[in-house]
């Protein structure tokens, strides 16, 4: 099951934070922690944004632990900076990783930014190559983004990889009818578009592990993988890929590329 094609509306550039009066609050985001180089990713996300003239400003949430240096560097970008408190998940998930759940709970302030109407988070580690200000348009209500893929060994334990099967490309190998009905569409969370919301917020919160695509599943629209080519569909689903066409590249931090600044 290919992901679905989009009717992509053309909204006019005006550089990174020119948001101009008449279009709605609307905003791309990241999220930031500690004083590590991760920095020079959002500053690379920052200038990726600007070069391809979006409309829309970059809006970076920050833990308190990110260096008054490192938020010069970022307003000097034209970024956003909004502190954000920790979000501390429950005690039974914290008991060998807790910096890791901290960071992955935290992100979920995201959704208290109702002073805009829509978003699109980007990790990090990603770089925009063509501008995407068209997602903005895509219909209210549901969330966006694109399918993961479950060929790399991340999902080693799961029934999905012991068999071959990947949503990716679903013909391949196609899901046993004994083992009942096929997983529901899974995404990958370094990209998507969403509606900020209070009430959505306090109710990921009362969610178990794998809170986005569980919480999600019933208003999931998958849109393709050049909004979030992850480099591994390069050699796991290279008849998918159209590299022509890749508008946002999804490093992951073992191969971050940032731009220099």
């Amino acid at each position: 099951m290919a992901p679905p094609e989009l009717v992509q509306t053309a909204v006019k550039p005006a550089g990174l934070g020119a948001k101009p009066a008449s279009l709605p609050g609307r905003a791309y985001v990241t999220f930031l922690a500690g004083n590590g180089d991760y920095v020079k990713g959002v500053v690379g996300l920052a200038k990726g944004l600007r070069k391809v003239k979006t409309a829309y400003p970059l809006v970076v949430a920050v833990l308190p632990d990110v260096p008054e240096e490192h938020r010069n560097i970022l307003e000097s970008q034209g970024c956003i900076v909004r502190e954000i408190e920790p979000v501390y998940p429950p005690d039974n998930q914290t008991q060998y990783a807790m910096a890791y759940y901290v960071i992955n709970y935290s992100k979920l302030r995201i959704w208290e930014f109702v002073e805009y109407s829509k978003m699109i988070y980007l990790d990090g580690d990603i770089q925009v190559f063509e501008n995407i200000d068209h997602l903005f348009d895509l219909p209210d209500g549901y969330f966006y983004a694109v399918m993961d893929c479950f060929c790399e060994k991340t999902w080693s334990k799961t029934p999905q990889y012991k068999i071959g099967y990947c949503q990716q490309c679903p013909d391949r190998v196609r899901w046993p009818a004994e083992m009942g009905e096929p997983p529901a569409l899974y995404f990958n969370a370094g990209m998507f578009v969403f509606e900020p919301s209070i009430s959505t917020y306090h109710d990921l919160l009362e969610t178990v592990k794998d809170f986005l695509n569980m919480y999600f599943k019933h208003i999931y629209k998958p849109i393709p993988l050049v909004y979030n080519l992850v480099l591994a569909m390069l050699w796991r689903h290279p008849e998918n890929v159209e590299l022509d066409k890749v508008k946002v590249v999804h490093y992951c931090a073992a191969v971050c590329v940032y731009y220099s600044f």
